[in-house]
């Protein structure tokens, strides 16, 4: 499982892109949050109506698949920027120097192959639902109220987009600590020890005071 990571920065070229992804990373995430804001109320909405006027909200199940994309998929570049995504991670927490390097190298590598195939697959998918020859632009719509599809279709290729993005630059790091054995690379995660980490919740809470 994972622990708490730091991503450091420098003034090169991949850190830039780094610090240039990042703000799109964390608006997707902020998304996904909404997303699960927003669901608290309509159910919220939903249960107050079924008890005390007889009448829950309309298409509930629906507003609720809609919405998953969103909540599953939007902030997985995120966590994945700061390494806080599930890993098992026993064998390589005990790797040092270019062999642990090299280890997150294929990993990544194959990450990558995996989510560039998975895009190209979930972009053919939305493809299928969206035709504006036909009324909303889809070819088809939720069960009960009739939402159209196509909008929650499109959240997966997207998402899965910036996902590369930040796997390419991930690939890019990873394989620029190995060629060049650093100690302390930028634009990936850094494990962070048990020292390290309450080191640095002590700042945060001293800059709270």
């Amino acid at each position: 499982m994972a622990g708490s990571a730091a991503v450091l920065e420098d003034s090169s070229l991949l850190s830039k892109l780094d610090r240039w992804l990042l703000p799109v990373e964390r608006f997707a995430a902020l998304l996904s949050g909404l997303a699960i804001f927003s669901l608290m109320f309509l159910a919220a909405y939903s249960v107050t109506g079924r008890k005390f006027f007889a009448s829950p909200l309309a298409g509930y199940v629906d507003y609720i698949e809609a919405a998953m994309p969103v909540i599953a998929i939007m902030g997985v570049s995120y966590v994945q920027r700061d390494g806080s995504h599930i890993r098992m991670d026993m064998l390589v927490g005990a790797l040092k120097g270019r062999i642990l390097w090299l280890f997150e190298l294929i990993s990544v590598l194959l990450m990558l192959l995996l989510i560039v195939f998975l895009t190209w697959g979930a972009w053919e998918h939305f493809d299928r639902s969206f035709d504006c020859a036909r009324p909303l632009c889809s070819r088809d719509s939720s069960i009960d109220i009739g939402i159209p599809i196509w909008p929650s279709k499109l959240v997966v290729p997207i998402a899965f987009a910036v996902l590369t993005l930040r796997l390419l630059l991930q690939t890019w790091g990873y394989g620029r600590a190995f060629i060049l054995g650093l100690e302390n690379p930028v634009a990936v995660p850094m494990t962070l020890t048990i020292a390290e980490q309450a080191r640095i919740e002590a700042k945060a809470l001293e800059g709270a005071d």
